[in-house]
């Protein structure tokens, strides 16, 4: 993660994967960057998780995959996302890592690194869910971008 705007973009200007969280009423807004979309989509996973847990030092217990259907991109990070958001509520269960790629067909194909939501440190509210509102993703100058509004 970077500190401001202007690490940010030298961080992108480098080829260098990110994200940032920052403060929106009542919710949060994330904002991930990467060489490629897969990569986008990986950091905003890991952005959703830093928003409610501290993963740093926690091991993974299990590993899931996940099969994000033939879609446009806006579909797929939602739905990335609420995958995360899911295994939270249902199963408390969080990623501590995270690859996605893509597959010939035009899917998406996620692995989470997960552990269970006691072994974590929770620093914040829960997620409940991915707003479509100023919802974005896409490829700029420097590789791919998004940004996505959390409901807690």
């Amino acid at each position: 993660m970077v500190g401001d705007i202007g690490d940010e973009l030298r961080a992108r200007r480098e080829g260098e994967d990110g994200h940032c969280v920052l403060p929106h009423t009542a919710d949060t807004r994330l904002h991930a960057w990467g060489t490629t979309r897969e990569h986008c989509l990986t950091e905003a996973v890991r952005a959703l998780v830093e928003t409610f847990a501290d993963v740093s030092d926690v091991h993974p217990t299990a590993v899931e995959r996940v099969r994000l259907a033939p879609g446009g991109d806006e579909d797929l990070l939602v739905a990335l996302l609420n995958e995360v958001v899911y295994r939270l509520e249902v199963a408390g269960r969080v990623p501590v890592d995270v690859e996605v790629e893509a597959t010939d067909d035009g899917a998406v194909e996620a692995r989470l690194s997960l552990a269970g939501l006691g072994d974590v440190t929770v620093v914040g509210a829960a997620p409940k869910g991915v707003s479509w509102q100023d919802l974005h993703i896409g490829p700029d100058a420097y590789g791919w971008t998004c940004a996505v509004i959390v409901d807690v």
